[in-house]
């Protein structure tokens, strides 16, 4: 959808904004620290936050919408819309056991501590089809006003900021060099995309954002959990608990 007045060009210099998190976020160096950066766990919780304080409750109203389109011979299937979300923590979750595996497999064969060039590929291309969606959601959902933009902004900021490290951690140098430079222009052309009037309905876009809460979940815990991060649970907590009450607090209109 086209957004009117100043809200379109807020969007774009979101976008923008998105972008150079993406390119830059790995020139903050105190982020890869042991243990782990209070701000990687902090924003891990603010991620979390926004899927489970925003996301998820429009999915459950979305659900209804989505069982009227598919309709017929699917109408037995009942949680649509959260199979998706699983389905985008299953892909997630193989992305990252498939880096695991290959650096184990190069590192046994003294080729180094880095995925293989075709697992760093797969990633890319789905971590840029993740980031199109994610550009294309600025100007595509519910809440389409300036404070619920820029909730959903600053929450997928900071979740790119722990992408960007995990990202980083599995490729090195081949990542500093061309990935994140394809994840940074995803964005930008998914708010192409998205400023471009191309029509989706309401139940596509739930899908989406249902696909994006299972990444978003996935992608936090599986940076959070291992013991070797020696992440901090007390700024975790802060972070989801203080975002989760700004959301509930600033609770922007619905189109």
């Amino acid at each position: 959808m086209l957004l009117p007045g100043f809200l379109f060009e807020l969007s774009l210099i979101v976008a923008v904004a998105l972008a150079l998190v993406q390119l830059f976020a790995g020139k903050l160096r105190f982020l890869s620290a042991t243990p782990r950066s209070i701000w990687l766990s902090a924003s891990s919780g603010v991620s979390v936050a926004y899927v489970f304080v925003r996301i998820l409750p429009e999915l459950s109203e979305a659900q209804e919408v989505i069982r009227a389109v598919v309709g017929g011979w699917l109408a037995f299937w009942e949680h649509h819309v959260y199979v998706v979300a699983l389905l985008g923590l299953a892909v997630f979750y193989g992305l990252d056991r498939a880096a695991i595996a290959s650096r184990q497999s190069n590192r046994e064969e003294s080729r180094g501590d880095v995925t293989a060039a075709g697992v760093f590929w797969l990633h890319i291309i789905v971590y840029g089809l993740y980031n199109t969606l994610i550009g294309y959601l600025l100007l595509n959902r519910d809440e389409t006003d300036a404070i619920g933009m820029l909730q959903f902004a600053l929450a997928m900021a900071l979740h790119f900021a722990v992408n960007d490290y995990g990202l980083r951690e599995h490729h090195k140098y081949i990542y500093n060099g061309i990935g994140r430079w394809v994840l940074a222009t995803a964005v930008i052309v998914g708010w192409t995309l998205g400023s471009s009037g191309m029509g989706i309905d309401r139940a596509a876009i739930a899908v989406m954002f249902a696909f994006l809460a299972g990444g978003i979940i996935l992608n936090v815990l599986k940076e959070e959990l291992p013991a070797e991060r020696e992440s901090r649970f007390w700024a975790f907590a802060f972070g989801a608990g203080a975002y989760t009450i700004l959301l509930l607090t600033l609770s922007p209109s619905s189109s």
